[in-house]
């Protein structure tokens, strides 16, 4: 890529700007509403998202659903396309219905990790002002043609999520409600990587924040919010018939103390306790927090001595991301 193809992407990327519809109601402990203009960079049209994905192949970093999936279904991807097509193939046939590929982990693309960096400092005061330093800034980027889904799950991570072309609908769930997700269920996930206890029931859809978004448009949610999203092919019309939406997220030092909080809770939990979940006493935080560090420090050290031993339990483990 040349000099002037890159200054003329640093231009543009100053030139855009994301901002929340309610400066002053703004929290990053809820789901909120904002807007961008971001779907203008040159680095989110088809043809370097295409190419992106070629550079991110050989890392395994581009993901892919089988065919069938709903919003009820367990978020599994592939590395390789179900159907074994090239990623060229994949993006030439990237219109017609049902298509999906993700690009993971985008950031370890110098040009992205630039552009990834330029979206959140458009609110960097707010969020380092709330949950202080922001770190592991990284980017999935999802591009399907409708009917596609994102199953329901939970992310560790904060999250700005952008539209970038096309229409879906994003529900989003407080991620404090318990009935939607049960606190042992988080804990599986942060701790032990397990989705298994998160699943969608049709009563929780109620219960949720449900925004139909454009290109333009985005919402924020706080580490471990339920949601999924949905495409119709009703929306889908000549020239603007693929969805393309960008997740930005990132850990803080809160995320960090609620993931070695869960660390402990867990223990707890299997000691057959009920302890109290992150944030519902910072008396108790302040205890748990530095033992559920030095927890997950021994297992993943422990971790790491048994990994060419064992294949399976403590051989596996993985710290929760920036627990410590």
């Amino acid at each position: 890529m040349g000099a002037s193809h890159m200054d003329r992407m640093s231009s543009t990327s100053s030139d855009c700007r994301m901002w929340v519809d309610d400066p002053a109601g703004f929290s990053t402990g809820k789901v909120g509403r904002l807007h961008h203009d971001y779907h203008r960079h040159p680095l989110f049209q088809l043809p370097e998202l295409e190419a992106l994905a070629k550079e991110l192949s050989p890392l395994k970093q581009c993901r892919f659903v089988r065919p069938g999936i709903t919003q009820s279904s367990a978020f599994a991807h592939d590395s390789v396309p179900p159907d074994g097509r090239s990623i060229e193939d994949v993006f030439r046939r990237i219109e017609e219905p049902g298509s999906w590929i993700a690009l993971y982990d985008v950031e370890v693309i110098p040009r992205y990790k630039e552009l990834l960096d330029h979206i959140l400092g458009n609110v960097r005061d707010v969020i380092e002002r709330e949950q202080g330093e922001m770190f592991q800034v990284t980017g999935f980027i999802f591009i399907s043609a409708p009917p596609s889904v994102t199953p329901f799950h939970i992310d560790r991570e904060n999250n700005f999520w952008l539209m970038l072309h096309g229409r879906k609908v994003l529900n989003v769930w407080d991620h404090t409600d318990r009935t939607v997700v049960p606190i042992d269920a988080v804990e599986d996930f942060i701790v032990a990587h397990s989705l298994r206890r998160v699943r969608l029931k049709d009563e929780y859809r109620a219960r949720s924040h449900e925004f139909d978004v454009r290109a333009g448009d985005g919402v924020y949610f706080p580490s471990t919010s339920p949601h999924m999203t949905r495409s119709d092919p009703e929306w889908a019309a000549a020239g603007d018939r693929v969805a393309i939406s960008i997740g930005v997220n990132f850990y803080t030092p809160v995320t960090r103390r609620a993931a070695q909080i869960h660390q402990i809770n867990r223990l707890l939990r299997k000691c057959g306790l009920s302890p109290a979940g992150p944030g519902e006493s910072a008396a108790v935080d302040a205890v748990k927090a530095p033992i559920g560090k030095l927890t997950g420090i021994a297992r993943s050290s422990l971790a790491r001595v048994l990994r060419p031993i064992l294949h399976k339990g403590m051989g596996r483990y993985k710290a929760p991301p920036g627990s410590f």
